[in-house]
Protein backbone atom coordinates (compact mmCIF):
# COMPACT_ATOMS: atom_id res chain seq x y z
CA UNK A 1 0.00 0.00 0.00
CA UNK A 2 3.19 2.26 0.79
CA UNK A 3 4.57 1.74 -2.65
CA UNK A 4 1.12 2.48 -4.58
CA UNK A 5 0.75 5.56 -2.23
CA UNK A 6 4.10 6.89 -3.09
CA UNK A 7 3.57 5.86 -6.93
CA UNK A 8 0.11 7.86 -6.78
CA UNK A 9 1.54 10.78 -5.36
CA UNK A 10 4.55 11.23 -7.44
CA UNK A 11 2.27 10.71 -10.54
CA UNK A 12 0.02 13.35 -8.98
CA UNK A 13 2.60 15.83 -7.85
CA UNK A 14 4.08 15.63 -11.32
CA UNK A 15 1.24 16.35 -13.81
CA UNK A 16 1.84 17.76 -17.54
CA UNK A 17 0.82 20.89 -17.37
CA UNK A 18 0.24 22.66 -20.80
CA UNK A 19 2.40 25.57 -21.35
CA UNK A 20 1.64 28.56 -24.24
CA UNK A 21 5.12 30.73 -24.97
CA UNK A 22 4.82 33.80 -26.81
CA UNK A 23 7.69 35.67 -28.15
CA UNK A 24 6.59 38.31 -29.95
CA UNK A 25 10.77 39.72 -30.76
CA UNK A 26 12.35 37.88 -33.75
CA UNK A 27 15.94 38.47 -31.79
CA UNK A 28 17.36 35.31 -32.05
CA UNK A 29 19.61 36.19 -28.83
CA UNK A 30 16.71 36.98 -26.83
CA UNK A 31 15.08 33.30 -27.51
CA UNK A 32 18.41 31.43 -26.93
CA UNK A 33 17.89 32.88 -23.57
CA UNK A 34 15.00 30.57 -22.51
CA UNK A 35 15.54 27.95 -25.28
CA UNK A 36 16.75 25.67 -22.50
CA UNK A 37 14.10 26.06 -20.30
CA UNK A 38 11.73 25.31 -22.55
CA UNK A 39 13.69 22.31 -23.38
CA UNK A 40 13.66 21.25 -20.06
CA UNK A 41 10.14 21.69 -19.68
CA UNK A 42 9.34 19.61 -22.50
CA UNK A 43 11.59 16.67 -20.68
CA UNK A 44 10.19 16.71 -17.78
CA UNK A 45 6.46 16.01 -19.57
CA UNK A 46 4.91 19.17 -19.78
CA UNK A 47 3.28 20.45 -23.33
CA UNK A 48 4.90 23.58 -24.62
CA UNK A 49 3.01 25.81 -27.69
CA UNK A 50 5.69 28.16 -29.16
CA UNK A 51 4.50 31.09 -30.66
CA UNK A 52 7.91 33.04 -32.44
CA UNK A 53 9.81 33.61 -35.26
CA UNK A 54 12.67 30.94 -34.24
CA UNK A 55 11.28 27.41 -34.10
CA UNK A 56 13.24 23.97 -33.59
CA UNK A 57 15.22 22.76 -36.47
CA UNK A 58 14.10 19.57 -35.65
CA UNK A 59 10.99 17.99 -34.05
CA UNK A 60 11.23 17.77 -30.32
CA UNK A 61 8.96 15.76 -28.27
CA UNK A 62 6.26 17.84 -26.56
CA UNK A 63 7.18 20.87 -28.38
CA UNK A 64 4.71 22.42 -30.69
CA UNK A 65 5.96 25.74 -33.15
CA UNK A 66 3.50 28.07 -34.35
CA UNK A 67 5.48 29.50 -36.66
CA UNK A 68 5.34 33.23 -37.43
CA UNK A 69 6.91 35.14 -40.26
CA UNK A 70 10.37 34.51 -41.51
CA UNK A 71 10.09 37.70 -43.57
CA UNK A 72 11.64 40.42 -41.61
CA UNK A 73 14.19 42.30 -43.32
CA UNK A 74 15.67 44.11 -40.71
CA UNK A 75 16.31 40.53 -38.58
CA UNK A 76 17.61 39.00 -41.77
CA UNK A 77 19.96 41.23 -42.40
CA UNK A 78 23.27 41.06 -40.06
CA UNK A 79 24.30 44.40 -38.77
CA UNK A 80 27.29 45.63 -40.31
CA UNK A 81 30.04 48.64 -38.50
CA UNK A 82 28.42 51.05 -40.95
CA UNK A 83 24.83 50.92 -39.71
CA UNK A 84 26.28 51.69 -35.64
CA UNK A 85 26.75 55.30 -34.81
CA UNK A 86 28.84 54.66 -31.85
CA UNK A 87 27.35 58.17 -30.78
CA UNK A 88 25.42 59.60 -27.34
CA UNK A 89 22.36 60.09 -29.69
CA UNK A 90 22.43 56.54 -30.41
CA UNK A 91 21.71 55.83 -27.11
CA UNK A 92 18.57 58.45 -27.02
CA UNK A 93 17.73 56.06 -29.92
CA UNK A 94 17.53 53.18 -28.44
CA UNK A 95 13.66 53.16 -27.61
CA UNK A 96 12.58 54.62 -31.02
CA UNK A 97 13.86 51.73 -32.54
CA UNK A 98 12.71 49.28 -30.59
CA UNK A 99 9.39 51.03 -31.54
CA UNK A 100 10.47 50.31 -35.33
CA UNK A 101 11.20 46.78 -34.35
CA UNK A 102 7.89 46.38 -32.54
CA UNK A 103 5.71 47.42 -35.61
CA UNK A 104 7.67 45.49 -38.10
CA UNK A 105 7.26 42.24 -36.02
CA UNK A 106 3.59 42.98 -34.85
CA UNK A 107 2.30 43.34 -38.35
CA UNK A 108 3.86 40.67 -39.78
CA UNK A 109 2.31 38.35 -36.57
CA UNK A 110 -1.21 39.55 -37.49
CA UNK A 111 -0.63 38.30 -41.17
CA UNK A 112 0.66 34.90 -40.59
CA UNK A 113 -1.35 32.20 -41.47
CA UNK A 114 -0.19 29.86 -38.87
CA UNK A 115 -0.95 32.11 -35.92
CA UNK A 116 -4.69 32.57 -37.74
CA UNK A 117 -4.65 28.97 -38.08
CA UNK A 118 -3.68 28.27 -33.65
CA UNK A 119 -6.18 30.93 -32.86
CA UNK A 120 -9.29 29.04 -34.60
CA UNK A 121 -8.36 25.71 -32.50
CA UNK A 122 -10.05 25.29 -29.35
CA UNK A 123 -7.41 25.24 -26.69
CA UNK A 124 -6.56 25.42 -23.01
CA UNK A 125 -3.46 26.41 -21.27
CA UNK A 126 -2.53 26.04 -17.75
CA UNK A 127 0.52 29.06 -18.04
CA UNK A 128 1.64 31.42 -20.04
CA UNK A 129 5.15 32.81 -20.78
CA UNK A 130 5.82 35.72 -22.53
CA UNK A 131 9.05 38.00 -23.36
CA UNK A 132 7.90 41.41 -22.00
CA UNK A 133 9.62 43.67 -24.13
CA UNK A 134 9.22 46.14 -27.14
CA UNK A 135 5.55 45.05 -27.64
CA UNK A 136 2.42 45.12 -26.51
CA UNK A 137 0.30 43.90 -29.68
CA UNK A 138 0.02 40.25 -28.73
CA UNK A 139 -1.39 40.89 -25.43
CA UNK A 140 -4.42 39.97 -26.45
CA UNK A 141 -3.59 36.29 -26.54
CA UNK A 142 -3.15 37.08 -22.44
CA UNK A 143 -6.73 37.97 -22.43
CA UNK A 144 -8.08 34.92 -24.96
CA UNK A 145 -6.76 32.24 -22.99
CA UNK A 146 -6.90 33.66 -19.18
CA UNK A 147 -4.27 31.76 -17.71
CA UNK A 148 -1.27 33.19 -15.14
CA UNK A 149 1.05 34.89 -17.47
CA UNK A 150 5.26 34.68 -16.42
CA UNK A 151 7.02 37.41 -17.90
CA UNK A 152 10.35 36.61 -19.78
CA UNK A 153 13.06 39.17 -19.86
CA UNK A 154 15.97 38.47 -21.43
CA UNK A 155 18.10 41.39 -20.74
CA UNK A 156 17.66 43.76 -17.75
CA UNK A 157 14.59 44.71 -16.83
CA UNK A 158 12.74 47.34 -19.74
CA UNK A 159 11.73 50.53 -17.73
CA UNK A 160 8.08 50.74 -19.07
CA UNK A 161 7.54 46.89 -17.25
CA UNK A 162 8.57 47.84 -13.53
CA UNK A 163 5.26 49.16 -12.77
CA UNK A 164 3.47 46.37 -13.76
CA UNK A 165 5.02 44.11 -10.84
CA UNK A 166 6.14 46.97 -8.36
CA UNK A 167 9.27 47.08 -9.11
CA UNK A 168 11.00 50.02 -7.11
CA UNK A 169 12.85 51.38 -10.12
CA UNK A 170 14.85 54.43 -8.93
CA UNK A 171 16.91 56.20 -11.59
CA UNK A 172 18.87 57.96 -8.69
CA UNK A 173 20.64 54.46 -8.53
CA UNK A 174 19.17 51.98 -10.70
CA UNK A 175 20.74 52.30 -14.83
CA UNK A 176 18.41 52.54 -17.55
CA UNK A 177 19.12 49.73 -19.80
CA UNK A 178 19.76 52.22 -22.38
CA UNK A 179 22.49 54.25 -20.84
CA UNK A 180 25.83 53.39 -19.65
CA UNK A 181 26.15 53.97 -16.07
CA UNK A 182 26.92 52.04 -13.49
CA UNK A 183 24.78 51.91 -9.77
CA UNK A 184 26.90 55.25 -8.68
CA UNK A 185 26.21 58.30 -10.54
CA UNK A 186 26.84 61.68 -10.36
CA UNK A 187 24.51 64.87 -10.41
CA UNK A 188 24.70 65.00 -14.38
CA UNK A 189 24.44 61.37 -14.79
CA UNK A 190 21.68 60.80 -12.23
CA UNK A 191 19.68 63.88 -14.04
CA UNK A 192 20.45 62.03 -17.77
CA UNK A 193 19.50 58.30 -16.26
CA UNK A 194 16.22 59.98 -14.89
CA UNK A 195 15.06 62.07 -18.21
CA UNK A 196 16.09 58.83 -19.95
CA UNK A 197 14.01 56.62 -17.85
CA UNK A 198 10.78 59.17 -18.20
CA UNK A 199 11.36 59.20 -21.93
CA UNK A 200 11.64 55.76 -22.76
CA UNK A 201 8.09 55.37 -20.57
CA UNK A 202 6.41 57.88 -22.38
CA UNK A 203 7.38 56.00 -25.84
CA UNK A 204 6.14 52.83 -24.95
CA UNK A 205 2.52 54.60 -22.76
CA UNK A 206 1.72 56.86 -25.82
CA UNK A 207 3.44 55.90 -29.00
CA UNK A 208 4.07 51.72 -28.21
CA UNK A 209 0.95 50.78 -27.00
CA UNK A 210 -1.13 52.42 -29.04
CA UNK A 211 0.05 51.50 -32.24
CA UNK A 212 -0.34 47.79 -30.61
CA UNK A 213 -3.73 48.11 -29.64
CA UNK A 214 -4.91 49.31 -32.79
CA UNK A 215 -3.47 46.48 -34.61
CA UNK A 216 -4.80 44.26 -31.95
CA UNK A 217 -8.58 45.88 -32.65
CA UNK A 218 -7.99 45.75 -36.23
CA UNK A 219 -7.09 42.01 -36.55
CA UNK A 220 -8.81 40.37 -33.69
CA UNK A 221 -11.44 43.18 -32.40
CA UNK A 222 -9.79 43.27 -29.27
CA UNK A 223 -9.11 46.45 -27.01
CA UNK A 224 -6.46 45.78 -24.99
CA UNK A 225 -7.00 48.33 -22.48
CA UNK A 226 -10.66 47.75 -22.26
CA UNK A 227 -11.25 46.79 -18.30
CA UNK A 228 -8.02 47.70 -17.12
CA UNK A 229 -4.44 46.89 -18.52
CA UNK A 230 -3.87 42.97 -18.33
CA UNK A 231 -0.16 43.52 -17.45
CA UNK A 232 -1.12 44.81 -14.28
CA UNK A 233 -2.45 40.72 -13.08
CA UNK A 234 1.06 39.22 -14.16
CA UNK A 235 2.11 36.57 -12.42
CA UNK A 236 5.41 36.06 -12.31
CA UNK A 237 8.96 37.95 -14.07
CA UNK A 238 12.01 35.70 -14.92
CA UNK A 239 14.45 37.94 -15.56
CA UNK A 240 18.12 37.40 -16.88
CA UNK A 241 20.57 38.92 -14.56
CA UNK A 242 22.25 38.41 -11.38
CA UNK A 243 23.71 40.98 -8.78
CA UNK A 244 26.67 40.02 -8.94
CA UNK A 245 27.07 40.63 -12.62
CA UNK A 246 24.11 42.70 -13.14
CA UNK A 247 24.62 45.40 -9.63
CA UNK A 248 22.01 44.74 -7.04
CA UNK A 249 19.07 46.22 -6.89
CA UNK A 250 15.61 45.84 -4.76
CA UNK A 251 13.08 43.25 -6.29
CA UNK A 252 9.78 42.17 -5.30
CA UNK A 253 9.23 38.45 -4.39
CA UNK A 254 7.60 38.01 -7.82
CA UNK A 255 10.43 38.69 -9.78
CA UNK A 256 13.11 36.20 -9.46
CA UNK A 257 16.65 36.17 -11.64
CA UNK A 258 18.12 33.45 -13.29
CA UNK A 259 21.01 35.07 -14.94
CA UNK A 260 23.02 32.37 -16.84
CA UNK A 261 19.92 30.06 -18.03
CA UNK A 262 21.38 29.33 -20.58
CA UNK A 263 25.10 28.32 -19.94
CA UNK A 264 24.99 24.67 -20.49
CA UNK A 265 26.25 22.51 -17.10
CA UNK A 266 29.77 21.75 -18.73
CA UNK A 267 31.57 22.29 -21.69
CA UNK A 268 31.95 20.10 -24.40
CA UNK A 269 34.83 18.76 -26.40
CA UNK A 270 36.65 21.21 -28.81
CA UNK A 271 36.61 20.61 -32.38
CA UNK A 272 40.37 18.91 -32.99
CA UNK A 273 41.79 22.49 -34.93
CA UNK A 274 40.44 24.60 -32.05
CA UNK A 275 42.09 22.48 -29.21
CA UNK A 276 45.33 22.17 -31.26
CA UNK A 277 45.48 25.72 -31.38
CA UNK A 278 44.76 26.60 -27.59
CA UNK A 279 46.83 23.56 -26.09
CA UNK A 280 49.52 24.77 -28.31
CA UNK A 281 49.58 28.17 -26.96
CA UNK A 282 51.99 27.86 -24.16
CA UNK A 283 51.85 31.88 -23.03
CA UNK A 284 47.48 31.95 -23.40
CA UNK A 285 44.51 32.46 -25.49
CA UNK A 286 42.65 35.68 -26.09
CA UNK A 287 39.40 35.00 -27.80
CA UNK A 288 37.82 37.93 -30.00
CA UNK A 289 34.14 37.14 -31.03
CA UNK A 290 31.53 40.41 -31.74
CA UNK A 291 28.29 37.50 -31.20
CA UNK A 292 26.01 36.35 -33.89
CA UNK A 293 24.19 39.46 -35.30
CA UNK A 294 27.40 41.82 -36.16
CA UNK A 295 29.42 40.63 -39.03
CA UNK A 296 32.59 40.83 -37.75
CA UNK A 297 34.46 41.08 -41.15
CA UNK A 298 32.84 44.60 -41.58
CA UNK A 299 35.01 45.61 -38.24
CA UNK A 300 36.74 49.32 -39.47
CA UNK A 301 39.64 48.75 -41.87
CA UNK A 302 41.41 51.26 -39.80
CA UNK A 303 40.80 49.97 -36.43
CA UNK A 304 41.51 46.16 -37.62
CA UNK A 305 45.16 47.08 -38.03
CA UNK A 306 45.73 48.53 -34.79
CA UNK A 307 43.91 45.36 -33.25
CA UNK A 308 46.11 43.45 -35.51
CA UNK A 309 49.60 45.20 -34.72
CA UNK A 310 48.84 44.62 -31.12
CA UNK A 311 47.49 41.59 -31.62
CA UNK A 312 51.53 41.07 -33.36
CA UNK A 313 53.46 42.20 -30.03
CA UNK A 314 51.73 39.45 -27.64
CA UNK A 315 53.73 36.18 -26.55
CA UNK A 316 49.91 35.20 -26.64
CA UNK A 317 47.67 33.68 -29.30
CA UNK A 318 44.34 34.78 -30.90
CA UNK A 319 41.42 33.57 -31.65
CA UNK A 320 39.28 35.77 -33.97
CA UNK A 321 35.82 34.99 -35.26
CA UNK A 322 35.85 36.26 -38.66
CA UNK A 323 33.23 35.26 -41.42
CA UNK A 324 35.56 35.83 -44.20
CA UNK A 325 38.29 33.70 -45.10
CA UNK A 326 41.15 35.74 -45.42
CA UNK A 327 42.17 38.00 -43.03
CA UNK A 328 45.16 40.70 -44.49
CA UNK A 329 47.82 41.55 -42.55
CA UNK A 330 47.21 38.89 -40.00
CA UNK A 331 49.74 37.47 -38.18
CA UNK A 332 51.25 34.37 -37.32
CA UNK A 333 49.55 34.43 -33.93
CA UNK A 334 46.19 34.92 -34.80
CA UNK A 335 43.70 32.15 -36.23
CA UNK A 336 40.52 33.39 -37.62
CA UNK A 337 37.58 31.38 -38.50
CA UNK A 338 33.70 31.54 -39.46
CA UNK A 339 32.40 30.15 -35.94
CA UNK A 340 33.51 28.68 -32.91
CA UNK A 341 32.04 27.13 -29.77
CA UNK A 342 31.87 30.19 -27.37
CA UNK A 343 31.52 28.77 -24.00
CA UNK A 344 33.54 26.05 -25.03
CA UNK A 345 36.71 27.63 -25.74
CA UNK A 346 35.93 30.86 -22.59
CA UNK A 347 35.94 27.51 -20.09
CA UNK A 348 39.11 26.01 -21.59
CA UNK A 349 41.66 26.72 -18.58
CA UNK A 350 44.02 28.29 -20.95
CA UNK A 351 41.84 30.88 -22.43
CA UNK A 352 43.38 34.34 -20.46
CA UNK A 353 40.77 37.08 -21.43
CA UNK A 354 37.84 38.04 -24.40
CA UNK A 355 37.37 40.28 -26.46
CA UNK A 356 33.83 40.79 -26.64
CA UNK A 357 30.98 43.87 -28.29
CA UNK A 358 29.04 43.05 -24.55
CA UNK A 359 26.03 41.15 -25.25
CA UNK A 360 24.89 39.55 -22.14
CA UNK A 361 24.80 35.67 -23.26
CA UNK A 362 28.50 36.42 -24.02
CA UNK A 363 29.20 38.00 -21.02
CA UNK A 364 27.30 36.03 -18.77
CA UNK A 365 29.54 33.16 -20.35
CA UNK A 366 32.54 34.81 -19.74
CA UNK A 367 32.10 35.93 -16.18
CA UNK A 368 31.03 31.88 -15.44
CA UNK A 369 34.00 30.82 -16.72
CA UNK A 370 35.74 33.56 -14.71
CA UNK A 371 37.68 34.88 -17.86
CA UNK A 372 37.66 38.89 -17.89
CA UNK A 373 37.00 40.17 -20.69
CA UNK A 374 37.76 43.65 -22.99
CA UNK A 375 33.94 45.25 -23.72
CA UNK A 376 33.81 47.32 -26.84
CA UNK A 377 29.56 48.74 -26.71
CA UNK A 378 28.07 48.57 -29.65
CA UNK A 379 24.02 49.26 -29.16
CA UNK A 380 21.27 47.77 -27.06
CA UNK A 381 22.00 47.03 -24.02
CA UNK A 382 25.77 46.44 -24.38
CA UNK A 383 26.73 49.65 -22.65
CA UNK A 384 25.10 49.00 -19.27
CA UNK A 385 26.31 45.23 -19.31
CA UNK A 386 29.60 47.11 -19.97
CA UNK A 387 29.93 49.28 -17.12
CA UNK A 388 28.08 46.67 -14.95
CA UNK A 389 30.84 44.44 -15.78
CA UNK A 390 33.64 46.97 -15.51
CA UNK A 391 31.89 48.10 -11.78
CA UNK A 392 31.74 44.60 -10.42
CA UNK A 393 35.68 44.08 -11.69
CA UNK A 394 35.16 41.62 -14.39
CA UNK A 395 36.28 43.64 -17.29
CA UNK A 396 37.47 47.02 -18.69
CA UNK A 397 35.67 49.39 -21.13
CA UNK A 398 37.37 49.91 -24.78
CA UNK A 399 35.35 52.12 -27.35
CA UNK A 400 36.12 51.27 -30.44
CA UNK A 401 36.26 54.91 -31.28
CA UNK A 402 39.38 55.64 -29.12
CA UNK A 403 40.80 52.01 -30.05
CA UNK A 404 44.56 52.79 -31.08
CA UNK A 405 47.62 50.33 -30.95
CA UNK A 406 48.30 51.96 -27.63
CA UNK A 407 45.03 51.64 -25.58
CA UNK A 408 44.48 48.22 -27.14
CA UNK A 409 47.66 46.63 -25.50
CA UNK A 410 47.14 49.32 -22.01
CA UNK A 411 43.62 46.89 -21.90
CA UNK A 412 45.12 43.78 -22.77
CA UNK A 413 48.03 44.21 -20.23
CA UNK A 414 45.14 45.43 -17.78
CA UNK A 415 42.96 41.98 -17.76
CA UNK A 416 46.35 39.50 -18.31
CA UNK A 417 47.47 40.59 -15.09
CA UNK A 418 47.48 37.84 -12.38
CA UNK A 419 45.21 40.58 -10.10
CA UNK A 420 42.58 41.14 -12.27
CA UNK A 421 42.30 37.61 -13.80
CA UNK A 422 42.26 36.96 -9.85
CA UNK A 423 39.27 39.32 -9.61
CA UNK A 424 37.59 37.20 -12.71
CA UNK A 425 37.64 34.19 -10.70
CA UNK A 426 36.69 35.43 -7.03
CA UNK A 427 33.31 37.68 -9.85
CA UNK A 428 32.70 33.57 -11.24
CA UNK A 429 32.58 32.01 -7.54
CA UNK A 430 30.12 34.87 -6.38
CA UNK A 431 28.05 34.68 -9.59
CA UNK A 432 27.80 30.95 -9.25
CA UNK A 433 27.27 30.29 -5.22
CA UNK A 434 23.30 29.92 -5.59
CA UNK A 435 21.44 27.86 -3.71
CA UNK A 436 19.67 25.91 -7.06
CA UNK A 437 20.95 26.58 -10.62
CA UNK A 438 19.26 29.17 -12.70
CA UNK A 439 17.48 26.43 -14.85
CA UNK A 440 16.18 24.60 -11.52
CA UNK A 441 15.11 27.92 -10.07
CA UNK A 442 12.98 29.14 -13.50
CA UNK A 443 11.50 25.68 -13.30
CA UNK A 444 10.38 25.65 -9.88
CA UNK A 445 8.98 28.86 -10.09
CA UNK A 446 7.11 28.25 -13.22
CA UNK A 447 5.46 25.12 -11.76
CA UNK A 448 5.02 26.96 -8.35
CA UNK A 449 3.08 29.84 -10.46
CA UNK A 450 0.90 26.94 -11.90
CA UNK A 451 0.08 24.76 -8.86
CA UNK A 452 -0.89 28.13 -6.98
CA UNK A 453 -3.34 29.42 -9.56
CA UNK A 454 -1.06 32.16 -10.30
CA UNK A 455 0.53 32.68 -7.31
CA UNK A 456 -1.57 36.34 -6.33
CA UNK A 457 -0.13 36.55 -3.32
CA UNK A 458 3.22 36.90 -4.10
CA UNK A 459 2.40 40.45 -5.58
CA UNK A 460 2.66 43.28 -3.85
CA UNK A 461 0.21 46.34 -2.71
CA UNK A 462 1.92 48.72 -4.82
CA UNK A 463 1.41 47.04 -8.16
CA UNK A 464 -2.38 48.39 -8.28
CA UNK A 465 -1.95 51.81 -6.32
CA UNK A 466 -2.72 55.27 -8.43
CA UNK A 467 0.33 57.43 -8.70
CA UNK A 468 -0.60 59.43 -6.28
CA UNK A 469 -0.80 57.00 -3.59
CA UNK A 470 2.72 55.11 -4.51
CA UNK A 471 4.76 58.33 -4.39
CA UNK A 472 2.89 59.16 -1.06
CA UNK A 473 1.48 62.07 -2.92
CA UNK A 474 -1.57 62.75 -0.94
CA UNK A 475 0.53 61.93 2.48
CA UNK A 476 3.51 64.94 1.46
CA UNK A 477 0.44 67.42 0.19
CA UNK A 478 -1.19 66.64 3.50
CA UNK A 479 1.68 66.99 5.82
CA UNK A 480 2.81 70.01 4.07
CA UNK A 481 -0.93 71.61 4.70
CA UNK A 482 -1.21 70.55 8.38
CA UNK A 483 2.53 72.47 8.79
CA UNK A 484 1.59 75.42 6.69
CA UNK A 485 -2.11 75.60 8.51
CA UNK A 486 -0.26 75.36 11.95
CA UNK A 487 2.80 77.91 11.00
CA UNK A 488 -0.05 80.18 9.99
CA UNK A 489 -1.41 79.65 12.97
CA UNK A 490 1.68 80.38 15.20
CA UNK A 491 2.58 83.24 13.17
CA UNK A 492 -1.06 84.73 13.67
CA UNK A 493 -1.02 84.01 17.24
CA UNK A 494 2.30 85.99 17.75
CA UNK A 495 1.42 88.88 15.39
CA UNK A 496 -1.79 89.23 17.34
CA UNK A 497 0.33 88.98 21.12
CA UNK A 498 2.91 91.61 19.78
CA UNK A 499 -0.06 93.84 18.59
CA UNK A 500 -2.00 93.34 22.06
CA UNK A 501 1.65 93.65 23.59
CA UNK A 502 2.75 96.97 21.92
CA UNK A 503 -1.15 98.30 22.54
CA UNK A 504 -1.12 98.12 26.08
CA UNK A 505 2.95 99.60 26.19
CA UNK A 506 1.67 102.96 24.51
CA UNK A 507 -1.31 103.07 27.16
CA UNK A 508 1.68 102.64 30.10
CA UNK A 509 3.48 105.32 28.83
CA UNK A 510 0.38 107.77 27.96
CA UNK A 511 -0.71 107.20 31.90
Amino acid sequence: MKFFFMIFFCTSSVSALNILVVFPHPGVSHFKVFEPMFKTLADKGHNLTIVSYLPQNTVVKNIRDVRLDESLQSFKEIITFEMLQGSRRFMWEGPVRLKEFAAESCESAFENDNLKKFLKEDNSFDVILMEYFNSNCLNGLLHKYKAPVIALSSCKIIPWYGRYFGIPDNPAYVPSVFMDYSDKLTFIERLENTVMHIFSIFMFDHIITPHGNELSKKHWGMDLEENGNILYNSSLMLVNTHSALNLARPYPPNVIEIGGIHVPSKPKKLPKNIEKWIDGSSDGVIYFSLGSMIKGHTFPTDKRKEFLKAFGKLSQTVLWKWENETMEGKPDNVMIQKWMPQFDILCHPNVKAFISHGGLLGVTEAVHCGVPVIVMPQFGDQFTNAKALESVGGGVILHLSEATEESISKALKKVLSSKFRQQAKELSERFRDRPMSPMDTAIYWVEYVARHKGAPHMRTAAVNMPFYQYYLLDVISFLILIVSLTLYIVVYVLKTMLKLFLSSSRKVKIN
